[in-house]
């Protein structure tokens, strides 16, 4: 098993050690992790920068992979919020440190967190939709430099309830416009296992998401369980896996010093 996309106490929204987190992996018999903690530059509306000392991120990780490579795996990766006009910022991160794994999010819309700044509430469901998509389509032009992007359907957690989320037949169109460009860029999608956990009947992305990608010949895809507490880390792992497989996936995919590796679904 796989998780690429867990955090640390490196995120403001987590509080467990590291060392935590990959003990608690260990005893669900992960295969390996990948540490994918926050950094969000220019957050809400006072633009403030969430992030964490790379020096110190880097040490830490190192720290735990040693003490626990004959048990698991460990990598390091990055979660980053995504807007077209910090592509120069995220790039600079990026290139000066040696990341294995690079998530790029959708978590705010023009300096609106789409949390944080309730960004769905006093819109129509389906308006607010298609603005996420159309911004999301608008981060993949101005920025490569990342593997896959995290929980596309991000969204469907903040509407005010899951039963106004539109159904997927009144704004596929975009989303299928932003599969092809992941393709045709060459990089690749996650299923993310925390949709159910924030009261969805689904993971991120739902499975028409991953049934166009798969029919538009997507192959690049992770899983992740988005875990911010032990408990969570591989969470619905081997459903997940299942569900891939229906849907006709051979592989998930890890990354190693930014390399894709495939791994074989069983």
């Amino acid at each position: 098993m796989y998780d690429f996309h867990i955090h640390s106490d490196f995120s403001m929204d987590c509080k467990y050690l590291m060392e935590e987190m990959v003990k608690a992996s260990i005893d669900k018999n992960m295969k390996s992790v990948c540490f994918t903690d926050h950094i969000d530059y220019e957050v809400g509306k006072d633009k403030i920068d969430i992030d964490f000392r790379t020096q110190d991120y880097f040490r830490k990780v190192k720290k735990v992979k040693y003490k626990h490579l004959k048990d698991i795996d460990v990598f390091a990766g990055v979660e980053i919020g995504m807007q077209p006009y910090l592509a120069n910022r995220y790039n600079k991160l990026i290139n000066n440190n040696p990341f294995d794994f690079v998530i790029m999010s959708i978590h705010a819309i023009d300096g609106t967190d789409i949390y944080f700044d309730n960004f769905t509430y006093g819109k129509s469901p389906i308006d607010a939709i298609i603005e996420y998509y159309k911004y999301m389509y608008q981060c993949l032009l101005s920025f490569e430099n990342f593997d896959i992007i995290g929980h596309i359907d991000y969204i469907d957690r903040y509407f005010e309830n899951s039963s106004m989320v539109p159904d997927f037949s009144e704004y596929s169109f975009i989303v299928e416009d932003i599969l092809k460009l992941i393709i045709e860029k060459g990089k690749g999608i996650e299923l993310n296992t925390a949709g159910k956990r924030y009261g969805l009947d689904y993971y991120h992305p739902k499975i028409d998401i991953l049934q166009l990608y798969k029919n538009l010949g997507g192959e690049i895809i992770t899983i992740g369980s988005d875990a911010h507490s032990p408990e969570h880390i591989g969470y619905d792992y081997k459903l997940a896996e299942k569900l891939l497989k229906e849907i006709g996936f051979k592989y998930i995919y890890i990354f190693k010093e930014r390399k894709k590796y495939p791994i074989h679904i069983s």
